[in-house]
């Protein structure tokens, strides 16, 4: 249990690469941050799970409400899931679904549960083990099931190259319905070289695909995250730019011709010459 000023204790918890998890007040908004070697993870509001604080997670909130009909419960899988933010959203927004969480790292897990509890009754199974591997151990019955699996996983502040992969992608997209829709979250700097290569490497998977970035991040300006939205199916967008552009922060969706000159001449990233995603400079994070 480590302290901050004033002697207030702080729920910690040390995780197998030596780096440390806390739980710490917000100080955007209310509720809680789950913070990993100086990098927030995760915001959570147990008053309000609908409270969607960090600007990516909103614009998956967004994709996520036009997934079948309001209310209606899915089947979700989420591939690194930090304090659960999302899988708290959908369990709030579509009570009763069905949600599977691979997470890599027990100590965070506990820290989790025992600090920012899951509401009572959520069916929600926490699996530990890393979360490429932990595909292979889902129930066979998700195979072709699922309405949405997330991709959302970071060592510290950067994806491992491993789930990177067009041969990762392939194993997630197994498990989704013919209309289930794949979530990515990927964090890029200036040139949007990375970013370029996983949009051209989910394409390769998923024929239908669009990405959701504030616009100077889209344009390779400054760091930040952009979401990729990926189906067999194609993906009702006709919504998401007046959506986008409300906030938070102007956004824009690509989609089309826009994302195939995004990632002309781009490279899929294999398990051959996967690299990891860049890691950001510390004064990323200071708000």
């Amino acid at each position: 249990m480590a302290r901050t000023r004033g002697e207030t204790p702080v729920p910690t918890a040390r995780l197998s690469d030596g780096t440390l998890a806390r739980i710490v007040p917000s100080s955007f908004g209310g509720g809680w941050e789950l913070d990993v070697d100086g990098t927030p993870q995760s915001h959570v509001d147990l008053d309000d799970p609908t409270h969607l604080h960090f600007e990516y997670i909103a614009r998956m909130g967004a994709v996520i409400d036009r997934l079948r009909m309001p209310r209606q419960p899915l089947t979700a899988i989420h591939l690194g899931a930090g304090a659960l933010t999302i899988p708290r959203y959908v369990e709030a927004t579509r009570p009763g679904s069905r949600q599977q969480v691979v997470e890599l790292e027990p100590a965070l897990w506990d820290l989790v549960r025992e600090n920012l509890p899951l509401p009572r009754g959520a069916t929600i199974r926490v699996r530990i083990g890393d979360a490429r591997e932990g595909l292979g151990r889902l129930p066979a019955g998700l195979v072709g099931a699922a309405d949405l699996v997330v991709s959302d996983v970071y060592s510290g502040a950067q994806t491992p190259a491993h789930l990177t992969t067009v041969e990762f992608f392939t194993e997630a997209a197994r498990f989704l319905a013919p209309d289930g829709v794949l979530l990515v979250n990927v964090a890029d700097g200036a040139g949007l070289a990375f970013a370029r290569r996983e949009v051209a490497t989910v394409s390769a998977v998923l024929e239908h695909v669009i990405v959701l970035a504030e616009v100077q991040t889209l344009k390779g300006r400054r760091f930040g995250n952009l979401v990729i939205a990926a189906s067999r199916a194609p993906l009702p967008t006709e919504w998401l730019p007046r959506l986008m552009a409300a906030g938070p922060h102007p956004a824009k969706v690509a989609e089309g011709r826009e994302v195939v000159e995004f990632i002309r001449g781009t490279r899929v990233a294999t398990d051959a010459d996967a690299t990891a995603s860049p890691k950001p400079s510390a004064s990323v994070f200071d708000r």
